[in-house]
């Protein structure tokens, strides 16, 4: 990534998707050629026949998978876009997924068959495997391997990848994000001080809900839709079974769809480990919501600065020169249609100041209005906050 890209979670769909395989779908039905008049003049048609490989046709007469009757119905019965292989392919191509620094070869993304569905377990697979949505990567900046903090956060909900809805996945990244920014360890049990879970039955997705008198941070969408469609099998190869196993051979998180997420409602101070307490008090410091999208929005920036001094001024004294943005003497923060100011961080001698921009709206769908820019993006919405963010909160965000 060079110094003038822009990370952003942006609000796409696989209705493009969508559209190009209904699209793919009738040309295959139509003659590769056919007459055409134009001004008069008879001309030919040509069109490109796209054949979909024999295998992946004839599994659209299998017989549906029984068994998961404790699913939702429309869990159960929901396939996806990445039947066919080549739509997989062709999002792979464009769509970062595995880390910055890890080998290719730790997973196989692959096509799901025409009855798979997310809620399927592993009967009969040779390798163990787990789903995931095309948002999670699209939208949502998710990179595999998971860090500690989102397989203990899918451990403690008792949830697999695509059980838990994505506008909860957003939470947790900014979460993530907000923790290392303020030199944080995040995990789960800080994280869950703020939201409660209800699942429901028969088994569907799983939502956090925020408490309102505590919660942090909003929404990142109040209706995040198009998803449900878009996933495909992340197949552990013998290079990733460190990432995703344990010695034992057991999973790290569930891979498959849980009958039974875990309910948690109004976790209490007193039953947070010292570390956990830190996070949570240090947090409840933000008065105002944190907006996702824009991460610290103008009422809580000059808290945010004050924070990441003193926080910094810690970490340096106990010798932690590994967390995150001590990198660098120089935070920039620029308000749209406002002025440029600039926090100074301790700094780290040897280092330079190769700084690459990150807009806040790393958590938000930032292009949910304001106009499009002369490169075709959209602009942010007023009010939103940019940030120089240093490389290495950059590679914290790509090993997510």
């Amino acid at each position: 990534m060079s110094s003038s890209d822009s990370i952003s979670l942006s609000t796409s769909s696989s209705e493009s998707m969508v559209s190009e395989r209904s699209r793919d779908r009738q040309v295959d039905e139509d003659d590769t050629s056919s007459g055409g008049m134009i001004s008069g003049i008879p001309m030919e048609t040509v069109r490109e026949v796209r054949e979909d490989p024999p295998e992946e046709l004839a599994e659209s007469d299998w017989p549906a998978k029984g068994g998961y009757g404790w699913a939702a119905a429309d869990v159960r019965n929901q396939s996806s876009l990445f039947w066919w292989s080549r739509l997989l392919n062709s999002w792979l191509n464009c769509t970062p997924v595995i880390s910055k620094g890890v080998n290719d070869d730790i997973v196989s993304l692959e096509r799901v068959s025409a009855v798979d569905r997310m809620c399927h377990r592993q009967e009969g697979a040779a390798e163990k495997f787990f789903y995931m949505y095309m948002c999670h990567f699209s939208q949502l900046h998710v990179r595999l391997p998971f860090d500690d903090f989102t397989m203990g956060m899918s451990r403690a909900l008792n949830v697999a990848p695509t059980q838990l809805h994505p506008n909860s996945w957003a939470y947790l990244q900014a979460f993530r994000i907000l923790c290392q920014s303020l030199y944080l360890e995040p995990s789960p049990y800080a994280f869950l001080y703020f939201y409660d879970t209800r699942p429901r039955q028969p088994t569907t997705w799983l939502s956090l809900i925020s408490r309102p008198s505590i919660s942090r941070l909003d929404a990142f969408s109040q209706s995040f839709k198009h998803f449900k469609d878009g996933y495909f099998k992340v197949v552990v190869k013998g290079e990733g079974k460190p990432y995703f196993l344990n010695v034992d051979g057991s999973t790290k998180f569930p891979f498959s769809w849980m009958g039974t997420p875990s309910r948690y409602k109004d976790i209490g101070m007193d039953e947070l480990s010292a570390r956990d307490k830190e996070v949570v008090e240090i947090l409840m410091k933000f008065v105002d919501k944190l907006p996702t999208k824009g991460l610290f929005g103008k009422k809580n920036i000059a808290l945010f600065q004050s924070l990441r001094k003193e926080m910094a001024a810690k970490a340096k004294a106990a010798g932690k020169f590994d967390v995150p943005n001590l990198q660098e003497s120089v935070v920039e923060v620029h308000v749209h249609g406002g002025t440029k100011r600039k926090a100074e961080l301790p700094p780290r001698h040897g280092k330079g100041k190769d700084v690459k921009k990150v807009r806040a709206v790393l958590i938000g769908a930032g292009s949910a209005s304001g106009a499009g820019s002369a490169s075709g993006e959209k602009g942010p919405e007023s009010g939103d906050i940019a940030i120089n963010l240093p490389d290495t909160v950059i590679n914290s965000i790509d090993r997510s």
